[in-house]
């Protein structure tokens, strides 16, 4: 039986024997080809093309919805074959699933009606969020719960955002974003509170891991879903003492949570301190947001793209960058040019938050290239493993 299964899956085209070979590849390939279209679209040179939700409508909600998760689709349906023992979606059933993604891609882009536009759109992470339920709950796997309702609440918030084109009201469809990006922190919070000390200790050949904390733990598992209610429901989209008082909370909590995963050693290794960086992004974006709901002069704008950039956007590229390798049977070594690409991706945001203040034109610009660039690189270094077999004989 094990001969006949291990046929099977070698027969299996590479691209798709797990999760994390098509969607990292074809997030990435979106990540590179949106910004330059965009960019494009703000200079005005495409003015006589509009895609479903206009240009900014498709921008804000393509790098969320799209390109976002794409990767977390990829990862979570890679990781729970790990978590739970089972075999991941593969073949068909994981060609079909793509097909889906890729479909709603064209749709928002060529402005399809919205009867198919809504219905591709949902189909894709309500598929993946019973995907992870059903493989979890097969093992009563209680512990990743959690992940299966921030994915059906990303659901909701794309929702959100599919009203709002509909309706033609800008505001809901932009609500229903910034409901989605807080969901993802909650997801970065959440996964990344596990992964990253865990791979500081191995890339690190400590003894020993950073022991949790729970309270902390628990503090921004409820603390970003909480944030997200808050702009679904209206009261995080003005200034807010008290929400200003809970993004506090978030910031120090995920600060804290640097200061005890830090070694001097770290910096040694791209694929850690790409890790702490884009983990060191989300802490700011928090306490920037929690500036502006204290009433200080800053455009929120700045701690939005701070956790778009920064932290998703960095946080993405070194997951992708790190699980690509090892799930390819390759070692920890990531291939010339991605440590230019961590930091070009750190540059991105750099531009976007800071340098923008003073050279607006010219840092949104620089911004975009960095970002492009970086993406690009994965694209071109890594493309190539993920299309082809694990250089072990193993049928992943």
């Amino acid at each position: 039986m094990q001969v006949l299964d291990r046929r099977k899956a070698m027969a299996i085209a590479p691209l798709f024997r797990l999760a994390f070979r098509p969607f990292f590849l074809a997030g990435c390939l979106l990540a590179v080809l949106a910004i330059p279209l965009w960019l494009v679209a703000f200079s005005g040179s495409l003015s006589g093309w509009q895609p479903a939700g206009g240009w900014l409508g498709w921008h804000r909600h393509e790098l969320l919805f799209g390109f976002g998760l794409a990767i977390i689709a990829g990862f979570l349906l890679t990781a729970v074959q790990t978590w739970t023992g089972r075999p991941g979606l593969s073949g068909t059933p994981l060609a079909a699933l793509a097909l889906l993604w890729l479909l709603a891609r064209v749709a928002w882009l060529v402005n399809a009606p919205w009867p198919v536009l809504v219905v591709l759109e949902m189909a894709f992470p309500l598929a993946v969020a019973v995907l992870m339920g059903f493989t979890l709950w097969k093992v009563r796997q209680q512990r990743n719960y959690p992940i299966v309702v921030v994915l059906l609440l990303l659901a909701g918030a794309d929702a959100l955002s599919m009203f709002g084109l509909i309706e033609g009201h800008e505001g809901w469809q932009r609500q229903g974003v910034l409901t989605g990006l807080w969901l993802v922190a909650a997801m970065m919070g959440l996964i990344g509170g596990r992964v990253i000390p865990f791979f500081t200790q191995r890339g690190l050949g400590r003894v020993d891991a950073v022991a949790p904390w729970p309270w902390l733990d628990w503090l921004l598992l409820i603390g970003s879903p909480l944030v997200a209610l808050l702009y679904a429901v209206g009261p995080a989209l003005n200034p807010n003492v008290w929400v200003g008082l809970l993004f506090a909370a978030l910031g120090a909590g995920h600060l804290v949570r640097l200061v005890r995963w830090h070694d001097r050693g770290l910096w040694r290794v791209p694929l850690l301190w790409s890790l702490h960086l884009a983990y060191g992004w989300l802490a700011l974006a928090c306490v920037g947001m929690a500036l502006w709901h204290f009433g200080v002069s800053i455009n929120p704008s700045l701690a939005v793209h701070c956790l778009t950039i920064g932290a998703i956007g960095g946080l993405v590229l070194a997951m992708i960058a790190r699980v690509s390798l090892g799930h390819t049977g390759r070692a920890l070594e990531p291939p010339s040019g991605m440590t230019l690409a961590f930091i070009l991706l750190n540059l991105a945001c750099l531009s976007r938050v800071v340098l923008i203040v003073f050279f607006p034109l010219p840092a949104l610009w620089l911004a975009g290239l960095c970002w492009t660039l970086g993406f690009a690189l994965y694209a071109w270094r890594y493309g190539p493993m993920l299309l082809r077999a694990r250089v072990d004989g193993h049928p992943g």
